[in-house]
């Protein structure tokens, strides 16, 4: 193997904040990945193409210029928080201006609807809960014609959140307005999603919210119905700041169809690819962190609240998964960029498969290597078990 300057390798750092609970997420493989990526890097841009929680750009964009993407605007504010460069010595109250804000905007809401309150009380009875809990959500059908933003508490008031949480994001959210078009905007919605996940009473994600069936379920749904918003809030901002600085690379974020995006990277970029594997669209997951950054009032369907706007991947139906792999090979064929591709021996597609997708679209212009890595992943509650032995492989596409 061809040794590689320090000058041109790939800097990791392991200090990243994690912002949300995600599904795949690559944090655990990341020294893996960098170390897979450094043997072919040569110093050009990396492009990170499904990007999710965009760990990746927290882990290199310091070393690197990042071209991030994922169809989710969700993951464009994760990758936006984390390249972002930030001078926070002039931001010295900017947690103490948001909690103002947002506490004004409570008592606003408050005064105009006293007879919104729901508490949770030591002594209830799992009847009593369930009656608070219906309340909760059905104000979905109730008109907050006396107050301009009240996105939360009307469509998810009861479900993963209380009501009393709702208000405080939607109090935060719109305190995060006044900075809407500054860097720190980013920063600022990304520590209201890690409130957000880390206060839902689901298993860890948005797919669907859990009932109270018996006094031990109820009993832990409101251990997080009593968490509050601004305590989890303050702390990962405080951490964001922490973490980030000055940083004067050309990053690109981008919220694009993959095809899109492999269209406008210039030519012999390194594309990392970490497609969806299986049949669950991370729309379905994620839903509610798409609605809190776009705040645009949703239509939304069934018990799980969905937006009904959510975005299908070929790659997560069988019927279409090998077509959307052949496509991303002849488009990163086409720009004469390497590509460092994650899969799971539970993806959609074999091993094999995906191989001799590889070999007949690259032919002899390119090297196409693999590795592979046994792990622990988290099912995060998709499934009966919470998590599950899987095996990562890295196929790796390098120009000859």
């Amino acid at each position: 193997m061809q040794l590689i300057s320090e000058e041109t390798k790939v800097v990791l750092r392991d200090d990243v904040p994690h912002i949300v609970k995600y599904m795949g997420s690559k944090r655990e493989l990341i020294p893996f990945l960098i170390q897979s990526i450094n043997e072919i890097y040569k110093g050009e841009p990396i492009c990170d193409l499904f990007a999710g929680s965009s760990i990746l750009s927290g882990a290199i964009g310091t070393s690197v210029t990042m071209y991030s993407n994922d169809i989710q605007e969700y993951s464009s504010v994760f990758a936006k928080t984390y390249l972002g460069n930030y001078n926070w010595d002039d931001h010295g109250n900017l947690i103490d201006e948001l909690i103002a804000s947002a506490t004004a905007h409570v008592h606003r809401v408050k005064e105009a609807y006293p007879h919104l309150e729901f508490t949770y009380d030591d002594d209830l009875t799992l009847e009593g809960f369930n009656t608070i809990e219906k309340l909760q959500q059905d104000l979905i059908f109730f008109e907050f014609n006396d107050v301009a933003h009240h996105l939360f508490i009307k469509n998810y008031s009861g479900t993963y959140w209380s009501y009393e949480q709702c208000l405080w994001i939607d109090g935060l959210r719109i305190a995060a307005e006044k900075f809407a078009g500054s860097s720190i905007y980013y920063p600022i919605l990304s520590s209201i999603m890690f409130a957000m996940s880390y206060n839902a009473q689901s298993t860890g994600h948005f797919a669907q919210y859990r009932d109270a069936s018996s006094a031990e379920t109820m009993h832990s749904i409101i251990l997080y119905r009593k968490k509050e918003i601004v305590t989890y809030f303050k702390r990962k901002l405080k951490e964001i700041m922490m973490f980030t600085g000055a940083n004067h690379l050309n990053h690109q974020v981008t919220a694009l169809d993959y095809r899109d995006c492999l269209d406008s990277i210039p030519e012999k970029t390194l594309v990392y690819a970490d497609p969806p594997y299986s049949f669950m669209h991370y729309s379905r997951f994620y839903h509610a962190l798409e609605t809190l950054v776009k705040y645009d009032y949703p239509e939304v369907q069934f018990k799980g609240r969905y937006r009904n706007d959510r975005h299908q991947s070929p790659f997560c139906k069988r019927s279409e998964v090998k077509g959307a792999f052949e496509e991303m090979f002849e488009k990163i064929k086409g720009k004469k960029a390497k590509l460092v591709l994650s899969y799971s021996n539970t993806g959609m597609i074999a091993l094999e498969s995906l191989l001799d997708i590889a070999h007949k679209t690259f032919g002899n212009t390119y090297k196409v290597m693999v590795k592979d890595i046994d792990y622990i992943h988290s099912t995060m509650g998709r499934i009966k078990d919470k998590s599950r032995e899987v095996t990562e492989y890295l196929v790796i596409a390098n120009p000859v």
